[in-house]
Order: C-alpha cells, then structure tokens, then sequence
C-alpha cells in the first residue's frame, strides 16, 4: 500500500516520493541491466536514464500493472536504444601520421572574438541557471563549476549518490529547456 501512496504523491511532483521510489526500486533495475550488459558503467547509466524516463513520464503509469515491471520495460527499451545507437557509430582509422599533421594545421590559440564568445555564452549559461529551481542550481554548481565527483556530491549535500545522480540528470534536462526557450 506504500508504494501505490508514494506514486500517487510522485505523479503530484513530491521530491520525497521520487527519492522514495528510486531508493526502492535502484537495486532491483540496476541488477536487471548489470545481468544484461555485464559492465556497472552502462548498468548505472542504464538505470538512471530509466528513472528518469519513469519520472518524466509517471503520470502515464497504469497501476494495473506492478510498478517495477514497468521500470524494468523502461529499462529495456533504453537498453535496446543504446544497442541501436552503437550500431550505427561508425569510426574512421586515423593513422598517427593524419593526426600529426591535422595537429599541426589547428591552432589551439584563442582568437579575442573565441574569448570574447565564451565569455557572453558563460553570462547566458549562468542566467538560465538562475531559472532553475535552488535544488537543481546546486547540483549543477557543484558538478559543472566546482568539479566534484557524483560520490563527492552526495556527501555535500547529504543524499544517497542514486539520487545525486537522477537529480542531475533532471537539472541537466530543465535547463536544456530553458536554454531552447531563451534562444
């Protein structure tokens, strides 16, 4: 009965029930994936971008059905989706000789129009941030600007490391939004 609450009040945008749900259900859908690709990274990657497909999309969750059957569906098509995408990346041989000279041609000095760019985009960066909501804007400050680890995250701001992780995918997500809304 728990769990049918904690959806309930997570479809209502509760932060505390999303955490809830994805504290609850992390181990079962990252062993699911960490069976299937037998690498923790892709596992751990997998598994956030399945929650956060299920909490962008939770409103749709038909209750006729077990929630964790639903995350792992979700975790299998993201899943089938990366094997997809590996299939059709290409790469191109480049001898070291190609490389040299291709090295050799660029420029790595900024020109003062490069500076100058770099410098308006940071200022329209951090005023999209600033549209972000205090918990987001955390969590991007800390991973972007002070480079901490996802691990150095979770003990700054005092939350398990699975929730550091869907949190900032979330920021991520938002502010891609507000970015393609300001342009």
């Amino acid at each position: 009965m728990e769990i049918n609450s904690k959806i309930e009040k997570a479809k209502k945008g509760d932060q505390i029930a999303f955490t809830f749900l994805l504290d609850h259900y992390w181990n079962e859908v990252y062993g699911f994936m960490l069976k299937r690709t037998e690498n923790e990274t892709t596992a751990e990657d997998i598994t956030i971008e399945t929650f956060s497909k299920a909490f962008d999309k939770i409103a749709s969750y038909n209750t006729e059905f077990q929630f964790n059957t639903w995350l792992i569906a979700i975790a299998k098509n993201v899943y089938i989706d990366l094997l997809r995408k590996k299939k059709t990346n290409l790469f191109i041989e480049i001898t070291d000789n190609e490389d040299q000279q291709a090295y050799n041609i660029a420029d790595p000095t900024p020109s003062a129009e490069d500076a100058l760019i770099k410098e308006q985009n940071l200022s329209r960066l951090l005023l999209c941030i600033k549209e972000l909501k205090p918990h987001y804007q955390e969590v991007i400050q800390l991973r972007y600007f002070q480079e901490m680890s996802y691990q150095e995250i979770a003990v700054k701001i005092n939350e398990p490391l699975s929730s550091v992780k869907v949190k900032l995918l979330r920021a991520k997500k938002l502010l891609a939004e507000i970015i393609e809304r300001n342009r």
